[in-house]
């Protein structure tokens, strides 16, 4: 672990294998981040049963795959602590604690809130979990006292959450919490191939980041492009286009992406040609993390020990933490204080 670095808290909910969005919206970030913070990754099962409880049979599974996937890009858990949210009884008993100072309406304004209910047509008939995942969300992040949290603009909200709730605890007992801080990625949202909306697994619109060679050049070649365009010699839009969106992230040669749209512009070049393009550089991107993935594969009876180590040492700053917040409240903090 690192001495005398700031605390950095992200996560992701193990819920399938993760896409391109991901790698673009926040693991980049990550890569870029954890040698530089005290870095946490959270294994977020628990809020995977605010939408998925119904999938409580692929859980462990999925937990597996989410670590083989933050490996596969080189996230290093000598570097960071990888840890499983069930593991940590202090982030469920502060979620208990600030969910006091926080109201149901505060709660429903937020705009990921509001989208998953509409997502899952659940009108008004949403459990109190998904209701009450901000706060959890909030106490992931307080209960390290973490200074940065990485996050998608969409997430921006969840944030600030934990900073109201940060305030409010130091105002109301005792000057406990930093307030977090987000750090935004430079890409926080990627369309899916369909083009319509954000990639989702829910969605089925993504790429993922264990796809094969052939499964990539399948997905590219079915890929949205400019809806007017309808033969290769008809002026096409580049701009929002979604093959020129992943061009512009995972095509290094310039020169080449200036001529395409150069010539896509005026009509002198065919989507096929411009995907292509894309297919390869996708799977170039792609080599060394299915070549990561291929040997941990291998070795796969390690993650269980990566992951429990990392709660292990999670915890080491969880129960430290819950005792100082505990006592600021005036609660019991240990059998001492009986005496």
């Amino acid at each position: 672990m690192k001495k005398n670095k700031e605390i950095l808290v992200t996560g992701d909910r193990p819920t399938g294998n993760l896409h391109l969005g991901h790698y673009v919206g926040t693991l980049e970030n990550r890569l870029a981040l954890q040698d530089s913070y005290d870095c946490f990754f959270l294994i977020a099962d628990l809020h995977m049963l605010t939408t998925h409880g119904d999938r409580v049979s692929e859980l462990r599974d999925n937990i597996d795959e989410l670590v083989i996937d933050w490996l596969s890009v080189g996230m290093d858990p000598n570097k960071s602590c990888f840890y499983l949210q069930s593991q940590i009884p202090e982030i469920t008993e502060l979620t208990v604690l600030i969910s006091m100072l926080c109201s149901v309406s505060r709660v429903q304004r937020i705009p990921t809130l509001k989208e998953k209910i509409s997502d899952l047509n659940l009108n008004e008939n949403y459990s109190l979990g998904l209701l009450s995942y901000p706060v959890l969300m909030s106490s992931d992040i307080l209960i390290f006292n973490a200074s940065k949290v990485p996050v998608g603009e969409d997430q921006l909200s969840h944030v600030e959450l934990a900073r109201e709730l940060a305030r409010k605890f130091n105002s109301h007992y005792k000057e406990v919490f930093k307030e977090p801080e987000p750090l935004i990625s430079k890409n926080s949202r990627l369309v899916g191939i369909d083009g319509q909306s954000k990639m989702s697994k829910s969605l089925n619109n993504c790429i993922y980041l264990s796809d094969s060679e052939i499964e990539v050049n399948k997905k590219v070649m079915k890929m949205f492009t400019d809806p007017n365009r309808t033969s290769a010699d008809i002026p096409g839009r580049v701009e929002g286009n979604p093959v020129f969106v992943y061009h512009d992230i995972f095509n290094s040669n310039k020169e080449e992406l200036k001529d395409f749209k150069d010539r896509y512009r005026k009509g002198k070049i065919g989507d096929v040609e411009i995907k292509k393009s894309l297919a390869k550089n996708i799977n170039q991107f792609l080599d060394p993390i299915r070549e990561r993935r291929s040997k941990i594969l291998k070795n796969k009876g390690e993650i269980l020990d990566i992951i429990f180590e990392g709660s292990k040492r999670a915890r080491e700053i969880t129960k430290n933490n819950i005792e100082l917040i505990r006592e600021a409240m005036n609660l019991y903090t240990s059998s001492s204080d009986y005496k």
